[in-house]
């Protein structure tokens, strides 16, 4: 087993830092929670049976007894109604997600980049959207489930000019979990995007690009084609816009994917100077859709992975979020 290097080590690290916080923080209110209700308990048996406390209001459940549940889809299988895809797209995701690898690029044959954008949506979505919209160009948003809820509504603004991909509910690192959760971490985006997009979803990216053997059969079975990167921004690294802008740059050739994030400020003002240089070297940025449609990798590409893909596959190091 390969050595994992040391800058995704210590995210994994601060991943799991923090997901024992998240459960100290959950058993802390657990624990208040408890307290509440047998208080309310307490006050309830006392009007009842003579008590001289107060009664809790008519009609209303007190505070701690509320459960706290994250809203989720409907589940089971449904037709997805919108736009429909290019047959040729089509095709060509089947054929790719049967190899059940991870894809870093397209074929090298045309004029088209797909710069890919993870995390939202988000406060920036409305500037990238304008952004892409003034510069006609097309993109691919990879989002998270829980930030369809905390921002609903903006999917389909989104779907204007780019296509939609899952990059899981919660953005925790796949490896880490056992199957049966990231399964439902997968499963549930999806179904959320489809509902509130009205339109079928295609792609999957892993948060941190963390995937194994276990992942990508998981990915497979859903039926999505997992997407990766040829080029990392370096923008969840802290890359300033001049950084962003040299990073993409030094990447851009025909079927490049390049990996930024829409919540972040300086991807906003890189894209500034990085839609009008696409224009300047005779370049484009597609929707993934638009890119297995017009020029997908062959099978051959995909087994050689990130090699395939040109050049330097990662201009900063893999393990962007």
């Amino acid at each position: 087993m390969s050595e994992v290097p040391d800058h995704i080590a210590t995210r994994r690290a601060q991943e799991r830092a923090r997901r024992r916080r998240r459960r100290l923080i959950r058993r802390t209110a657990a624990a208040v929670a408890l307290v509440a209700v047998v208080a309310v308990v307490a006050v309830l048996a006392a009007s009842l049976f003579g008590g001289s406390g107060s009664r809790p209001t008519p009609g209303k459940v007190p505070i701690a007894s509320r459960s706290l549940a994250v809203p989720t889809p409907s589940g089971g299988a449904r037709r997805v109604r919108g736009a429909p895809a290019d047959a040729r797209a089509v095709g060509a995701i089947r054929r790719l997600i049967a190899l059940g690898l991870p894809i870093y690029c397209g074929g090298p044959h045309g004029n088209a980049v797909a710069f890919t954008f993870d995390d939202g949506p988000g406060v920036y979505t409305h500037y990238a959207v304008k952004k892409l919209t003034g510069a006609h160009e097309q993109a691919t948003f990879f989002v998270v489930g829980k930030e369809i809820v905390a921002w609903p509504g903006w999917l389909r603004r989104e779907i204007r000019v780019a296509a939609l991909g899952d990059h899981t509910y919660h953005h925790l690192d796949l490896e880490e979990l056992p199957a049966s959760e990231v399964y439902d971490e997968i499963e549930s985006t999806k179904l959320m995007i489809e509902r509130d997009s009205g339109r079928p979803v295609y792609f999957f990216r892993p948060p941190y690009g963390a995937h194994d053997a276990v992942v990508d059969a998981i990915v497979k079975r859903l039926g999505l084609l997992e997407v990766l990167w040829s080029v990392d921004s370096a923008d969840s690294l802290g890359a300033n816009y001049a950084g962003i802008i040299a990073n993409v740059e030094q990447g851009l050739r025909p079927g490049a994917i390049i990996e930024m994030h829409e919540n972040r400020g300086q991807t906003i003002r890189a894209l500034t100077t990085l839609l009008p240089e696409l224009r300047r070297r005779h370049m484009r940025s597609v929707s993934l859709l638009t890119l297995m449609a017009t020029d997908p990798p062959s099978d051959a590409q995909v087994r050689r992975g990130e090699a395939a893909c040109g050049g330097p596959s990662d201009v900063a190091g893999r393990g962007s979020e």
